[in-house]
């Protein structure tokens, strides 16, 4: 079979001209065929497993709500145990020195997505989820779809670089899926995973996303996860509300991301095997559903629900915070899946309350509440993402209503540069990664020549004899020695090109001096000089060091700077990043 599908590709190729970039579209659309599949096959596999524990199909908050709540508490319980089970028999088939997760496999790896580890750790998450886990399901959705995309591209030989593309196809083909939004699933995996837009890779993640919403329409039953009402039209003045929404889910969304964070580091502390942990998140997950049993499963519905029917403001902001509280227990226990729906879901609630905040304050100048709850959705993905583009894009295409554009577009950006402001917290490690190095490509930048200055052992008087020259000469393996007057000013170098040049004239050289050697014109560095300026010094001069003087008007020699060192510095900062 494999030799057939290698045959076919050449026969392929060299019948119709393709280029491998043409390839690569028609690979991609296939990507997105088979990463459409994988979504619904894990869409079903969730749906059964959460049948045969309940008796009940549809919405987990639905479904918890028509439990007992005996039930309630053992079936998220339960369910952690049998996650971490499988969680420690994925680990058997982890592959020491490979990326396991599809993002570090499309950023910084080979393209490979290794299958019984990817296939047993998404079973772990069917596991929790369809036990009421509080944790989104387009996590593995998307590793699923990688994964597909992976194997074709190994079967297939293709090259690293090609089969990175591939499987960032298979990413946004996974995204698509879950949430109907070809152009969002294209940018999450343009903006967040690889960090730039580049045609040659966007061209087939574009093909392979919409290929997999069309897929997905021909599914019967299927629907988006939300269903968005008509948005309002925006009266100039409610704009500024939108903008200080948008500053309320940028403070709030890195607080939301510290508090998982701090779970998680909780309960890597717990003693005890991994199942326990799991099933510790989920009784505290059981036992949050007494009170409020809408904490249950990702809750597409209680944001259906915010997003068409009114709430009570003390019963929202109750929700609200089991929700987080019940996220914060599943995701910090160590549960696969996916953080995406969660952030939709508090983004949802806070706008919401923000809405109904403002409503009341001035009720004929404000929108309902569901505009800010739809606002706050792109706000607080934006801040916690650091992908305001896609966040933006995401909303509109849930929407499709131009009104929302303006309100929307500023409460995103708005979100983003607040919630950067801090320490730059992301739901996604290669964010927060391609983050660091951006800034330590910035620092790099306001490098001045300072930093690379080290002491010049080649320095004589301008008073030093033809011996101690040549001595000098022949201890240090250098083209040049630097010369200084008695007050240690740079006068120039004597080059060794210079004194073999006067030894082979056979002149009298027990009277010569520096002085009468030395060459006064030569390139130097001085302290505050940038390093775009220093390289070109370099690229002017042949040799592995330059004299590093005070300044222009005090040339006292403080050193010398070597090339190296500099093209070191100089390479850290333009380098691409990962």
């Amino acid at each position: 079979m494999l030799a057939f599908l290698l045959r076919l590709r050449t026969q392929a190729q060299s019948l119709f001209r393709f280029s491998e970039i043409h390839a690569t579209l028609l690979w991609a659309a296939a990507i997105g065929f088979i990463g459409a599949g994988a979504t619904v096959v894990f869409r079903v596999g969730i749906e059964l497993v959460q049948h045969a524990l309940s008796g009940r199909g549809g919405d987990l908050a639905e479904t918890g709500s028509s439990l007992s709540i005996a039930m309630r508490v053992l079936m998220p319980t339960g369910g952690g145990v049998a996650a971490g089970l499988l969680l420690l028999w994925s680990r058997r088939y982890a592959r020491t020195g490979t990326h396991q997760d599809y993002m570090d496999s499309i950023a910084s790896g080979d393209g490979y997505v290794p299958v019984r580890h990817t296939l047993t750790r998404s079973l772990s998450s069917l596991a929790t989820i369809a036990s009421g886990g509080s944790i989104g399901r387009e996590g593995s959705m998307i590793q699923l779809a990688a994964m597909c995309a992976s194997v074709a591209g190994r079967l297939l030989h293709f090259e690293p670089a090609r089969l990175r593309v591939l499987v960032a196809c298979g990413a946004a083909a996974g995204i698509t899926a879950a949430y109907s939004a070809p152009i969002a699933g294209a940018l999450f995996v343009t903006e967040i995973v690889l960090g730039s837009i580049a045609m040659e890779s966007f061209g087939p993640i574009i093909i392979a996303s919409v290929v997999s919403n069309i897929t997905m329409r021909r599914f019967a039953g299927y629907q988006p996860p939300y269903v968005m009402p008509v948005f309002p039209t925006i009266s100039g003045r409610e704009i500024v509300l939108f903008a200080l929404l948008g500053i309320v889910a940028g403070l709030m969304a890195p607080q939301f991301l510290r508090l998982v964070g701090f779970s998680k580091r909780q309960f890597g502390r717990m003693l005890g095997p991994l199942p326990l942990r799991l099933g510790v998140g989920g009784l505290g997950v059981g036992i949050l559903s007494i009170w409020v049993p809408q904490v249950y499963g990702n809750g597409y519905s209680v944001v259906n629900s915010i997003l068409h029917q009114p709430w009570v403001w003390s019963t929202l902001l109750l929700v609200l915070g089991f929700k987080i509280l019940a996220t914060t227990l599943t995701v910090g226990s160590g549960a696969i899946g996916g953080i995406f729906t969660p952030v939709l879901f508090v983004g949802a609630a806070v706008g919401c309350l923000f809405g109904q905040a403002v409503h009341l304050l001035w009720p004929a100048a404000t929108s309902a509440p569901f505009a800010y709850a739809i606002v706050g959705m792109g706000a607080f993905l934006a801040a916690a993402s650091n992908a305001p583009l896609m966040a933006i894009l995401m909303i509109f295409e849930m929407t499709l209503s131009y009104e929302v554009v303006l309100p929307l577009m500023l409460a995103c950006v708005i979100a983003f540069f607040i919630a950067r402001a801090g320490d730059g917290l992301s739901m996604y490690d290669v964010t927060q990664r391609r983050m660091r190095e951006a800034q330590a490509r910035m620092r790099l930048r306001g490098t001045r020549m300072v930093e690379l200055i080290r002491p010049a052992d080649t320095v004589l008087p301008l008073t030093a004899s033809f011996k101690e020259l040549t001595r000098m000469f022949l201890e240090y393996p250098v083209k040049y020695i630097y010369i200084t007057d008695e007050a240690g000013a740079f006068c120039g170098v004597v080059a060794l090109q210079q004194l073999t040049s006067a030894m082979l004239t056979k002149e009298e050289m027990d009277t010569k001096t520096a002085a009468d050697f030395v060459q006064p014109e030569f390139q130097y560095i001085t302290p505050d000089m940038p390093l775009a300026d220093a390289l070109q010094c370099f690229m002017t001069h042949n040799g592995e060091r330059l004299p590093a003087i005070r300044s222009e008007g005090d040339r006292t020699l403080l050193g010398a700077v070597f090339k190296t060192s500099l093209l070191d510095a100089y390479f850290k900062m333009s380098a691409p990043p990962s």
